[in-house]
């Protein structure tokens, strides 16, 4: 079972670090420069949203998951509305798929 609150802690982390990219454009915008080392879709954004990040991420070879909802990622990075984050930091990208992936 996926710990979601380890992963918000860690989103949160990353967010006060300012290594995330908030936001839709943000994210393709980090996507494209490499600058992204894990992408978090929420599972209630638009279709249109995830199709566009899912794209753009297999394009540049960026994993990315389908996960909680907009509602829990804006509380976990303190911005309202936000469907979509990019996690910058190579360290904190790895410790959060190491937990979508069933590791502790």
């Amino acid at each position: 079972m996926i710990n979601y609150q380890k992963i918000g802690g860690l989103i949160g982390l990353a967010t006060k670090a300012g290594k995330i990219a908030a936001g839709t454009e943000a994210c393709l915008e980090a996507i494209e420069k490499r600058n992204a080392k894990l992408i978090l879709i929420a599972t209630d954004a638009s279709e249109r949203t995830k199709k566009s990040i899912k794209e753009k991420c297999e394009q540049y070879k960026i994993a990315n998951y389908e996960m909680l909802e907009i509602e829990q990622i804006s509380k976990a990075i303190g911005k309202s509305n936000k469907a979509v984050i990019g996690i910058k930091e190579k360290g904190l990208a790895e410790a959060i798929r190491k937990i979508i992936n069933g590791g502790v």
